[in-house]
């Protein structure tokens, strides 16, 4: 997939998202302050018929070449361990109820000497380093959270698309809203991300059961669906509002 900004690729922070191997390293100081709007890019503009309608363009503020990726990437860690509920719990055999009386006598059955059922080795006994309740949550600076979204957001232009305000459909229907994005050019099973200006019940319902889509508004996109969207959809004034919140000042 080749990315509108030069200096961030979306699958490298999306594949790099493996908290069990994650090297830790020190970050470059600076990040925002470093960082730079980007080149504006050229979006084709259709409407929900798929006839062209002119071009539009996003011009979002970036983070330097050799920081883009790795802000990306923990702010994609940040989001995907807030979002751990941490009350996965086991029983350790001091919890476990039962086992006062020695399940067998010490010699002559044949078997391993036991005291307690509740042994780990045993069914139903304890379990030995298990879950317990956690709290994954880490923190990162505002700033930072804005930064990473608007490079995710402009290194998806070359797959985006902008749009007629879906307001226009008049009823709830799935059919509807899967022919409108295939007249806009989403291949068939290609993965959706579709970002409205305001929440749209319309859209919702009739998209909310069709598995490669994925619904956003401008004012609360995630990364997630960003990075692991074929194609970005835009609405018209979904798109100013992008440009006027991360093409300016951080």
């Amino acid at each position: 997939m080749q990315a509108a900004c030069s200096t961030f690729c979306r699958g490298s922070a999306l594949q790099a998202f493996k908290p069990a191997q994650q090297q830790r390293q020190q970050r470059p100081a600076l990040v925002v302050r470093a960082s730079k709007v980007a080149e504006p890019a050229a979006l084709p503009v259709k409407t929900l018929s798929g006839s062209d309608a002119g071009e539009a363009s996003i011009a979002l503020r970036v983070a330097e070449e050799d920081t883009a990726t790795g802000l990306v990437h923990r702010y994609l860690t940040t989001v995907m361990r807030n979002a751990r509920q941490g009350n996965a719990s086991t029983l350790t055999r001091s919890e476990v109820r039962g086992g006062g009386r020695k399940p067998y006598k010490q010699k002559g059955s044949g078997n391993a000497r036991r005291g307690t059922r509740r042994s780990p080795l045993m069914p139903g006994g304890g379990i030995s380093f298990g879950p317990k309740p956690r709290d994954w949550s880490i923190s990162m600076n505002k700033k930072e959270k804005k930064l990473a979204l608007s490079t995710a957001l402009q290194s998806a232009a070359a797959d985006m698309i902008v749009c007629d305000d879906f307001s226009a459909m008049a009823e709830v229907k799935t059919k509807t809203l899967v022919s409108a994005l295939a007249a806009m050019g989403v291949q068939e099973g290609e993965k959706v991300l579709l970002i409205v200006n305001e929440p749209n019940n319309t859209v919702y319902l009739s998209g909310r059961n069709v598995p490669t889509l994925a619904i956003n508004t401008a004012n609360a996109v995630q990364v997630y669906d960003v990075l692991n969207a074929d194609r970005v959809i835009v609405e018209k004034a979904a798109l100013a509002y992008l440009n006027e919140w991360f093409g300016g000042e951080q």
